[in-house]
């Protein structure tokens, strides 16, 4: 059985909605964040040296880093599914890797703004900038679709879902009205509701 090492309101809440959508059964391991630092605890570098979460174990296998995990378990285990259309594989390339390659950047960067405080005030217009710039483009590249690719969910929406989260939970969706629509699909899933059960309390974008 597959092993899911999740940390709470972390990127590994959308390894637990692919399992759920690939109808597979698994094993969750919870970790809860330093209160006081929001870091992981170091429990998980027991599992991985670098200590982050989703971590799979699939047959004395441990499977790191969330793009990874997706590609490696809709090939072993999808029979199809989550996976895209032959002439569609170079936009689900693209929105597969664009999700944390890119999109996830700034809204890190974000974060730790928030932290810093006035320290920060610098290089806050350019954060805010490439925020609007990204934003944009995913509004964009769902103009007249209901998914990122073809015309059912893959692996490059479970992907992208982190990102959606964590943009909504900073409030930067309310001039979206795709992404929003998007988003409240992706919520609607009855995979996605499992996985919530699944993984405990998840407040990002709720």
């Amino acid at each position: 059985m597959l092993k899911v090492h999740h940390l709470s309101e972390s990127r590994s809440q959308r390894i637990l909605w692919l399992l759920e959508e690939l109808g597979l059964d698994y094993e969750v391991v919870r970790y809860e964040r330093d209160p006081k630092t929001g870091f992981a605890p170091p429990e998980l570098k027991a599992i991985h040296p670098l200590g982050k979460s989703p971590l799979v174990e699939d047959g004395g296998r441990v499977l790191a880093e969330s793009g990874a995990i997706i590609e490696t378990l809709i090939r072993k285990y999808g029979q199809g599914r989550l996976s895209p259309a032959p002439e569609d594989l170079d936009r689900y390339t693209h929105f597969l890797h664009y999700a944390e390659g890119s999109a996830m950047l700034p809204i890190v960067q974000l974060l730790y703004v928030k932290r810093l405080g006035d320290a920060a005030a610098p290089i806050k217009p350019r954060i805010d900038s490439e925020l609007k710039s990204h934003l944009s483009y995913l509004e964009g590249s769902l103009q007249g679709r209901e998914y990122l690719v073809g015309n059912a969910l893959t692996g490059a929406d479970i992907q992208l879902s982190f990102v959606l989260e964590a943009a909504k939970s900073f409030r930067l969706l309310a001039e979206l009205p795709n992404f929003t629509a998007y988003l409240d699909r992706l919520h609607a899933r009855p995979a996605y509701q499992r996985a919530l059960e699944r993984g405990g309390p998840y407040k990002m974008g709720r």
